[in-house]
């Protein structure tokens, strides 16, 4: 570490950051002096904290008195000096209900997105399994129109995909039902991604008549983009109420409530960024300007990954960098171990 600090740098600084987290003020000597129980005098922490604003842990706005925590002070404060994360009994209990809206993935993450931002008072966010491992339970094949069929894949863990087949001409209720048939015995409890790969071996032989083999031979063709998830499917982004955000003092500005809007409707930044997170397998914490994206600079993404079999992904919290650490790394630990046990 550049610039190592003494032990009392270190009960300044953990003070500090503290004290900030709490008011979203800039923090005086006077206020640690009081609150904190070093004992030092007020003089003595003002040294400390001139020193560690020199050493580019802390910063004046404006012309306050008072000093704030600098991107590297909550990262010393992260890495060294924040105390064991906990979660309560009363967080515990209010995330306990994430399986009563169903059972599928997506439900179970928007969920525990939801709950997650509330008790943070953060934006929950999550990224979806990829659908590309996810093995097939069940196909239906219905006919909606003449020359046009609808495919349902019921997919393990709850996640349905429905996909249009065109056909050139009307088939017949039985022949379609036929196929059905073939593909749920020949398919069914594959990922999609071994359809794809194996879909010519596995239909080869079928015996069909006629106008069954016409329909065989559609899914032939195109069974690589009907096997194939949607684009970004291993990426969707699922997010908790931004409205805990928005009335944070950092979000006051129009400016910042704008960009803050953008991020989150646009979500192609958070998209890519937690889809790059899906492939950890460890809690991650980037902080304002260690992240790569220039829209996530002035925020903190903390996320862990979930798992069940091959369904992984990440779920955790994204809000300003002034955020109660232990208690949301705490948190999101809790419920991405809940979130793998519902999915398992």
């Amino acid at each position: 570490m550049k610039d190592p600090l003494s032990d009392r740098e270190q009960r300044v600084l953990e003070a500090i950051v503290q004290s900030y987290v709490e008011s979203a003020e800039p923090v005086g000597s006077r206020t640690i002096a009081k609150r904190f129980g070093l004992g030092v005098s007020a003089a003595t922490i003002r040294n400390a904290m001139s020193d560690l604003e020199e050493k580019g842990y802390l910063f004046h706005p404006h012309t306050s008195a008072g000093r704030v925590p600098t991107d590297r002070a909550y990262r010393l404060y992260v890495d060294a000096l924040m105390g064991q994360p906990r979660v309560t009994r009363e967080e515990r209990e209010a995330l306990r209900g994430l399986s009563a809206d169903g059972s599928a993935v997506t439900a179970v993450l928007r969920r525990a997105a939801e709950v997650l931002g509330v008790l943070t008072q953060e934006l929950g966010v999550a990224v979806a399994p990829a659908l590309d491992e996810i093995v097939l339970e069940r196909l239906d094949l219905v006919s909606v129109t003449s020359e046009r069929l609808l495919l349902v894949l019921a997919l393990k863990s709850g996640v349905v995909r429905t996909i249009f087949v065109q056909v050139p001409r009307s088939v017949n209720p039985n022949a379609v039902a036929g196929i059905a048939v073939v593909l749920n015995e020949r398919l069914a409890g594959l990922t999609l991604r071994a359809i794809r790969q194996t879909l010519p071996e596995r239909l080869r032989d079928t015996a069909a008549t006629p106008e069954q083999g016409e329909l065989l031979d559609i899914f032939l063709a195109t069974g690589d983009q009907i096997f194939d998830p949607p684009p970004d499917a291993s990426a969707d982004v699922v997010l908790g109420q931004t409205s805990v955000l928005a009335g944070q003092p950092e979000f006051a500005s129009g400016d910042k409530l704008r960009e803050l809007v953008s991020l989150t409707e646009q979500r192609d930044v958070l998209r890519r960024v937690l889809g790059l997170r899906a492939q950890t397998r460890s809690l991650t914490i980037t902080i304002g300007g260690e992240n790569e994206s220039r829209e996530l600079a002035n925020l903190t993404l903390v996320t862990s990954p979930y798992a069940a079999g091959p369904l992984t992904g990440v779920i955790g919290v994204l809000g300003p960098t002034r955020m109660p650490y232990d208690k949301v790394v705490a948190l999101v630990e809790h419920t991405s171990k809940m979130v793998s046990d519902l999915l398992r």
